[in-house]
Parts: C-alpha cells; structure tokens; sequence
C-alpha cells in the first residue's frame, strides 16, 4: 500500500474526476467543485477517505443530497484526511458519483501564483501547477496515489488563457488568443478531457498571458505537437524545441509503443518553476532555462516525453518505486540518443549523469537509506527528503546492466516493447517488474539469460548503499577525451604562474555546451583548484558571464569547491545575486537543480550573507523549492 496517503482506495476507487473551477487572481485561490466518478470495491464500505491539503472544503454531495462528511487532524506531510459517509449497506460495484465543493487556500503547496512583474511580460500574472510527487491533494480531494489512476474533464473559468494536462474541447487551441476576449479583463470558460487513465500527479493547470504556436505536422502521425509561451517568449521557444519535438517522439514510436495521448504540446513557465521539465500528460511543463538560444539543450524534451510511456503509461505504484519512473526513463532517453545521433552521444550522457549520481551519493552519506534504488518509506514519510538523481541515474546504470549481460541493445529492445506493452496503464511495483523479467526471457529467452538474471546481485542494486555503484560501468569517452584533456591541463597548471600558462580563449571553440559541462565537472574531480586559476579560468572563457545557466552553474560549483579560499568568498556575492536574479540575468534560478546545490554551497562559505538571500527572495521560489531550501539551510 502507498505509505504516504491516507485514502482508503483498496475500499473505494476513484475512477473518474470532472472539475468546475474558478481561477481568481486577485484573492489567490481556485473555487468550485470536484466530481467523483467512484467504484465500491467491498460489500458495506461506510465511507470513502480523499486526501486533501490545505483546501477549505465546505459541501458534499451524493445525487445531489447533503452527505455528512468530516476532516482528519492534518498530518505535516499527508495533509488532511478527507471522510465522506456512504450510503447505508451498499454493495461491491456500485458505481456513485460525489461532489465535493471546496476552493484552494493561501497555503496551497501545489500552486504558485506569480505577479505581473515574475513575468516576461510584466503585464499580467500568472498561476501553474506542481503536484508532483504528493501535492495534488492541494489542488483537489484526491485519492492522491499513483496506484489508482483517474480519468478526468474540466470546466475551467478564467480572465486569462488556461491550460490542463488534457485534451483542449474548447476554444480552440490555434484560434484567437483567450477566444477572442479581452486578456486580464473578460472570463472565458475552457473545456477538457483527459480520456486515459493517469496518476493524480499529473493533473496538471496552468494560466497566464500565453500563446500558441503548432509544430509541422510529423509524417503521417494522428498526435499533435506545438509550443505555448508568453508572447515575449514564443518566437525563441518556437525555435528551440520545433525542430525536434516531433522527431524525437516519432523516433520514441518505433522502439517502445505508440503515443497514447493524442496531443503532445510543450508549455515554457515563468523561471520559478522547480524543475526542468515536468511530464504532465499531453502538457509538458518546461524551464525557460532550456531557452539557450542553440538548441543545446532540447534534450530535455526527450526524457519528459519519454515519461508517456514510463510514468505516465507504466506508473510506478508509489514513491518506494519511483525509480521505475526515472530510471527507466532515463534509459530510454539515452537510447534515443544512440538512435537520433550515435552510441558515443549515449555514452557520454551517461558520463554526465555519473557526476551528479556522485554529488546526490555523497549528499545523502549521513541518510544512507535514501542512496537506495527502492526506499521502504514508512507511513507519512516524505518522498521529498529523497528527492535526487539516485532513481535517475542509479536506475539507467542498472537496466544498462541488465542489457549488456542479456545479450546488448537488440536484444533487450524487443523485452523492452514486451514490458510496455504488458503494463500499459497500470500501476506497478519493482516485484511485478522483476516477475515479469524473468517470465519475458523464460517464453523469449535462452537458458543463458535466465542464469545470467539468477547471477545478479539483486539486494545490491535494490538496496545497496554507499557512493559505488554494484557494478563498475564503463562508457563511451569518445566526446569526453577533449574535456578530460583539458581539465588535465588546468589541474597539471595549478602551480604554474597564470602569467605563464598557454591557455587561449579559443580553447573551447569546437566544444560543444555539454561538452563544456563535462569539462567544469571534470575539474571538480581534482583537489580544488588554487583561486588565482580559478579567476583566470571564469576571466579567459568567460564561463562567469554565460548565458547557458548548465554552464554557469558548473563554473560557479568549481569557484565554490574550496569554501574556505579566497575566490569562493569573492565570487558567493554575485553568485548569490545570480541564483535569486539580482544579477544582470533579471531571472531567479527556480529549478531545484540550480538553486539548492547553489544554496548549499554558498552556506558553506558565508551563512549570514546565504540566509539573508534566500529570506529577501524566498516567496519567488515555488513553494515545493522552498520548502527543500529551508530544509537544506537548516531554517526549519
């Protein structure tokens, strides 16, 4: 059972929500109802239990008579158990339909609302979504699991243009902006359905002033795909992610199932959001950090639409098996990479992911549980705490594994289809993915593939802890050789005088903006460089002024690696400006990935100067960002 909602779903199974909602602005909240479509599992069940958090619920309804209903104490992580009393004697699959009336609070942790001025545009504000992994019950009472799956409609009323993770009935997606009406002023009604089943999680809306822009249509493909944005945005994201969207999901087609959804659309937020991208069906939320202006980092687009067929198609059943989520995905995304461009492309992500599976290993030293693949969470346990790249990249090293001894990459693809195919729509548990295993190589296998399977260490990579993988991997350097080679040279110059070294700002011209990464991460691997070398690294390449945020975040990491030296106290001011904004970037670093490293090492080496920042700027964070700064601060 998921240890992290109280809703009694085993009893009683949501299996449809429609919402009618207001979207108010000014007092910060959305107003209006949610429509439970549910199934009783058991003879006599007297209740069903919702999940809610900080939602302020005032009626409840069964065939529109009053039904009693009550609220639980609030639990710090799970919120507030929501009962809703059942008709007296009811039986095993009757089907009811509950309305529950409620709005959103000030409190909500699943919504951030943004002033006009947190904005490209500074004209309007603006609301998205982030219910991801256990927040959906701020949005709605929910049964807020991803083992049981909804469908769900919508009838949105906004005075700004609105989007769900759904299919948009009405109005038109490629019609007249706010359908017509006047943007900030008029309210318009739009309508949704998501018609397959999905893990609460991704419930998903967004509101702003924002436009659309539909990519060419791909070969002869029934699904759709285009780019929503800000006006002031929408050119520059058209650019970045148009040319490859549609080819990235065509190419996904052919070595794992056909796209499900119907619409693949790409949403770029305001720089608050916490994430870099997150896989809301139909609806992929995006960083505007992406926006590099080269194309560099489209990548992203990869893994989150590759979660519609690993999350959002296979679900993992909860937290303790999120790694079938991530690591799965990851995987994918990297094969994707071999098949759009080669196997040395394939590698050398994986040589990327390796450092930031090091930093998160190291991270959780002193709470060893959380370097686990599948955490036991006990009841009420933030999955949160455990929030890092472990399921990502500790889960792509192990089905990379798992192919290599079962016979390479063409072989593994055909089980992999086999795996997608059998769980589609389901939420499943690692035990059900690992039966499954051994039961696909038993029908298609050889009697080498099971003994190769009955050869792996399983509790290690299950719940192995410490900074080492079960297994040493080794990939392909043919990308990393040149960045390898060049933070050699660095590390072999530190007791050179700078006045003597032969370094050129032409040294980076055939690198491309990964292979920059690589190399600032690579010299994280040395003993810290001396601080005269690190100004004169940020100086000759500029790294300190770069617009990729990937590469300035990897350079500011390197000047923060010794906090006790001169150019780690020298740089945390603008890095510290630059992390809230309040440099000449104007752009709060909101995703998680950025901000918090960023935080914690700047805590290393001034404290008063790092809580004074973070405080002054806290409320532009997302709430769910928040929450992990303080924690990761020691401010609560």
């Amino acid at each position: 059972m998921d240890p992290t909602t109280q809703s009694n779903y085993s009893d009683v199974v949501s299996q449809h929500v429609h919402f009618d909602w207001i979207v108010d602005f000014q007092a910060k909240i959305i107003s209006g109802s949610a429509t439970h479509t549910i199934l009783v599992r058991k003879d006599d069940i007297k209740e069903v239990i919702f999940d809610t958090s900080d939602l302020n619920v005032y009626g409840a309804r069964i065939s529109g008579d009053a039904v009693l209903y009550r609220s639980g104490s609030k639990h710090a992580v799970m919120g507030t158990a929501l009962h809703v009393s059942l008709p007296v004697g009811i039986k095993k699959d009757t089907v009811l339909q509950i309305v529950i009336d409620y709005t959103t609070t000030e409190d909500c942790t699943a919504l951030q609302w943004l002033s006009e001025e947190q904005t490209q545009g500074k004209q309007f504000p603006y609301l998205f979504s982030q219910c991801q992994p256990i927040y959906a019950r701020a949005l709605a009472p929910l049964q807020d699991t991803p083992s049981a799956k909804v469908t769900y409609s919508a009838n949105v009323t906004s005075t700004l243009p609105v989007l769900l993770s759904a299919i948009r009935r009405s109005p038109a997606s490629d019609g007249p902006a706010h359908d017509g009406k006047e943007i900030g002023r008029d309210p318009v009604v739009y309508t949704y359905e998501q018609p397959i089943p999905i893990p609460s999680y991704l419930i998903a809306i967004a509101s702003g002033n924002v436009r659309y822009r539909p990519f060419p249509k791909y070969e002869n493909k029934e699904w759709s795909s285009g780019i929503w944005a800000e006006p002031e945005l929408i050119d520059k994201a058209y650019w970045e992610f148009s040319e490859d969207t549609a080819r990235f999901l065509a190419a996904e087609e052919k070595i794992v199932a056909p796209y499900e959804f119907g619409v693949y659309d790409l949403l770029v937020l305001p720089p608050a959001f916490p994430y870099g991208g997150m896989e809301n069906a139909c609806l992929t939320f995006l960083t505007p950090t992406l926006l590099a202006g080269d194309r560099t980092l489209v990548d992203v687009v990869v893994h989150e639409l590759t979660h519609s067929f690993f999350g959002n198609g296979v679900t993992h059943a909860h937290a303790s098996h999120f790694w079938l989520n991530e690591g799965w995905t990851t995987y994918i995304e990297r094969v994707l990479q071999e098949i759009l461009h080669s196997p040395a492309e394939r590698g050398f992500q994986f040589i990327i992911g390796s450092k930031a599976l090091r930093d998160s290993l190291k991270q959780y030293e002193d709470r060893p549980k959380y370097q686990r693949l599948v955490i036991k969470f006990e009841k009420g346990e933030d999955p949160d705490d455990a929030y890092s790249s472990i399921p990502y990249e500790k889960g792509a090293n192990f089905l990379l594994y798992l192919e290599r001894i079962l016979g390479g990459l063409e072989e593994f693809l055909p089980y992999v289809k086999d795996y997608v195919g059998t769980f589609m729509g389901q939420s499943i548990t690692t035990g059900q993915w690992k039966d499954h295993l051994y039961e696909y190589y038993k029908t298609h296998g050889s009697p080498e593939n099971i003994k190769a399977l009955d050869d792996v260490d399983w509790n290690a990579w299950f719940y192995g802890e410490g900074l080492e993988l079960p297994v040493l991997l080794t990939y392909d350097t043919t990308l990393a050789t040149v960045a390898y080679n060049l933070a050699e040279r660095w590390n072999v110059a530190r007791s050179t005088d700078t006045s003597k070294l032969d370094f050129r700002e032409t040294d980076l011209d055939d690198f491309n903006g990964n292979q920059i990464i690589v190399f600032l991460e690579h010299l994280q691997s040395y003993e810290p460089l001396p601080s005269s070398l690190v100004t004169h690294l940020g100086s000759l390449y500029k790294l300190s002024l770069s617009l990729n945020t990937e590469i300035r975040f990897r350079f500011y990491q390197v000047a923060l690696s010794d906090p006790s030296s001169s150019v780690a106290k020298s740089f945390a001011k603008p890095i510290a400006k630059w992390v809230v904004g309040e440099d000449e970037t104007g752009v709060i670093k909101g995703r998680m990935k950025f901000c918090r490293p960023t935080f914690r090492a700047l805590l290393k080496v001034n404290k008063a100067l790092t809580e004074e920042t973070f405080n002054k700027s806290k409320n532009a964070f997302h709430p769910i960002a928040r929450k992990l700064i303080e924690k990761d601060l020691g401010l609560v």
